[in-house]
């Protein structure tokens, strides 16, 4: 993962703008205005790959469902490219010279969504990179691979975006829990994370957002039957099991419209 998010720190090529740096929106439409340039537009006529080359696996749920570990699990079943959004938005944020820095770190902060144009872009690099680095295994012959993009869409806009400028998913992961037991392991976690959105506060916004924002991203995946739901409140090794059964019906061709687990 260091590796392609090296790539990806300089092949992030998003517009500066000569005016000050924009600042976040309570309107995310004006935020995404913005930030758009005309570089990132004219690169979005077609999508960059494949879907029948380079299936993508969308891994989605509430904040502590469970979804990087549970991703970790399958890369080591599938030798799947485990990439989340969260860490390449964190891992961009860092980037001496980002434009974008503290507009990122503003939005995770808040628990809001960071405009769609940074977040596709970073994607879109990363599988990029992934794939120009000679990997071998199952699915990684040349011109293919196979990817875990965990944290996204959150957004039906995303969601669009996605589709269109990089590559049509092949299946969503939708983890569920209550938010009782999604807030225990996140404070949990919290307590050697380090992560500036691992606090109540910030924790109860995300809940929020993902009410508002991502069901009905789940809803839209639903309808073109591509969504198999886990419940994840069971034990990490219950929870592992019934996503490796999905994966595997999927890559055999075998799997149902609209599953759950």
């Amino acid at each position: 993962m260091p590796a392609i998010i090296d790539k990806i720190a300089e092949a992030l090529h998003l517009k500066e703008h000569n005016s000050e740096e924009p600042k976040p929106a309570e309107d995310s439409t004006a935020a995404d205005d913005a930030i758009t340039s005309t570089e990132v537009e004219s690169a979005y006529h077609k999508p960059a790959f494949e879907s029948s080359k380079v299936p993508v696996i969308f891994v989605l749920g509430g904040p502590g469902a469970g979804k990087g570990t549970q991703c970790a699990n399958l890369v080591e079943d599938f030798d799947f490219c485990h990439l989340s959004a969260g860490d390449l938005l964190r891992a961009e944020q860092n980037r001496p010279g980002s434009a974008y820095g503290d507009l990122i770190r503003t939005y995770i902060k808040e628990g809001q969504i960071v405009p769609m144009e940074i977040t596709v872009k970073l994607l879109e690099n990363a599988m990029r990179a992934a794939l120009e680095e000679g990997r071998t295994g199952e699915g990684w012959q040349v011109g293919h691979g196979r990817f875990l993009i965990d944290g996204f869409p959150r957004k039906m806009d995303q969601a669009i975006m996605f589709d269109d400028a990089v590559c049509k998913s092949s299946l969503v992961l939708f983890f569920t829990t209550t938010e009782e037991e999604m807030l225990k392991r996140l404070l949990k976690r919290a307590e050697t994370s380090g992560r500036e959105d691992d606090n109540e506060a910030s924790i109860k916004k995300r809940f929020r957002v993902y009410k508002e924002e991502t069901m009905p991203v789940i809803e839209y995946y639903s309808k073109q039957g591509k969504v198999a739901t886990i419940d994840a409140t069971a034990s990490v090794e219950e929870v592992h099991e019934k996503a490796k059964a999905v994966v595997e019906e999927l890559f055999a061709g075998e799997l149902s419209q609209n599953v759950t687990a």
